[in-house]
């Protein structure tokens, strides 16, 4: 299998983990030679419930045993798509929200720019330097890395960027921006959060020149950071929110919302001014209410802030220089990308997986399971010390 896949498979980086994987279980990854892995990384922030979860399981079978893809998105009314989308918009805290479901986090941002061009008939967008939205064209037009960008471009044009958290810059947004679009904790650059109120006076700007503020909530949304969605925690509401990854508890799936005012201009002007064909398949749209259900009925969210001040406890080393993040969004920074990689590496070797970061190369990634218990945590802590300590 190994062979085949280095052979047929695309590649995407030099060096995959390449482990060969026979099941998973809860907070373990088990490869087909019989090792388990336990799981730091939940397939990057997504497998919020960890691995093949009952209730998320069960919905899935249940959904198949009814119908799969029955008619392209938003023409046939389908029990599946409008509970999770009754589910979010009551997340969202603002009244008379709709939900666009998508095929992905990266999808979202495009629907979410075309609806903000849509909204203010102006074309400019301002992101924010080092920002990761996706790797679509769109996507990557408001992502702020250029060495990631250059050799793809031109991309889209009318994007101005400033730099997360420096309030100089915020009069940079004018009449002429149609949105400002923000990591709610930047995620590539190294789980870098706002400070010193940066939501609010961005937000107030926005007002000023009639802008909207996009939150991109793809990890820090469905309770990862201890609210529901991150930007609870820092006194702000955006005007439209997307999201992604655990909220399909493992399966594939984006969602951008709004205001049912502003969503309605999609629909006409053109018609059709945003279409999907696989967008909220049931099955998925099945997967995502049950893992929404376990989140916002359980105290896995409250949970998230205790599980975090044990990494924070148990991760004390001299080569760790900062422990980043929030709830079960966090990293590790040490001191150099080859002590990091070493670390990923050995610590795989160990029966732990942890993961890079996009852009900040001393990182290990810990994006675990919210349903991770006290003991795997202190165990993969212990192994991540125990690599530290033989090669730092």
């Amino acid at each position: 299998m190994k062979s085949d896949f280095f052979t047929y498979q695309a590649q995407t980086s030099p060096h995959p983990l390449a482990i060969e994987i026979s099941h998973a279980k809860g907070s373990y990854i088990y490869g087909t030679d019989g090792k388990k892995y336990l799981d730091f990384v939940a397939g990057v922030s997504a497998n919020s419930l960890g691995h093949n979860h009952p209730k998320v399981t069960e919905a899935i079978k249940n959904q198949l045993d009814a119908y799969t893809h029955v008619m392209v998105y938003g023409e046939f009314i389908q029990q599946p798509q409008v509970d999770l989308c009754k589910q979010l918009a009551s997340t969202f805290p603002i009244e008379n929200a709709a939900v666009y479901i998508t095929n992905s986090g990266t999808e979202a941002t495009e629907g979410a720019i075309k609806l903000a061009k849509r909204v203010t008939k102006r074309a400019e967008i301002i992101a924010a330097k080092q920002s990761y939205h996706g790797n679509t064209q769109g996507s990557m037009s408001v992502s702020g890395v250029e060495k990631q960008n250059q050799v793809f471009r031109p991309l889209i044009p009318g994007i101005r960027f400033i730099t997360f958290n420096e309030e100089a810059e915020i009069p940079n947004i004018t009449e002429q921006t149609a949105a400002v679009i923000l990591e709610t904790i930047q995620g590539g650059a190294g789980f870098i959060a706002p400070t010193n109120g940066y939501f609010t006076k961005v937000k107030k700007r926005c007002e000023e020149v009639g802008a909207l503020l996009i939150l991109d909530e793809i990890q820090t949304g469905i309770g990862r950071t201890g609210t529901f969605w991150g930007f609870e925690n820092y006194d702000v509401i955006p005007d439209i929110i997307i999201t992604g990854k655990g909220l399909g508890g493992g399966m594939p799936i984006g969602a951008f919302i709004a205001s049912f005012e502003y969503m309605s201009l999609l629909k006409n002007n053109p018609k059709l001014g945003h279409i999907s064909t696989f967008a909220g398949h049931p099955v998925i749209a099945a997967a995502a209410n049950a893992t929404m259900n376990e989140i916002l009925h359980s105290n896995l969210m409250t949970d998230c802030l205790r599980k975090e001040q044990l990494f924070r406890t148990y991760l004390q080393h001299p080569a760790i220089k900062e422990i980043r993040g929030k709830g079960l969004m966090l990293i590790a920074l040490l001191e150099s990308p080859e002590l990091a990689a070493n670390v990923i590496y050995n610590c795989l070797d160990k029966g732990l997986i942890l993961f890079f970061l996009l852009f900040e190369g001393r990182a290990l990634r810990i994006t675990p399971p919210l349903t991770i218990s006290d003991e795997e945590i202190k165990l993969g802590c212990e192994i991540i010390l125990e690599t530290l300590n033989e090669i730092a």
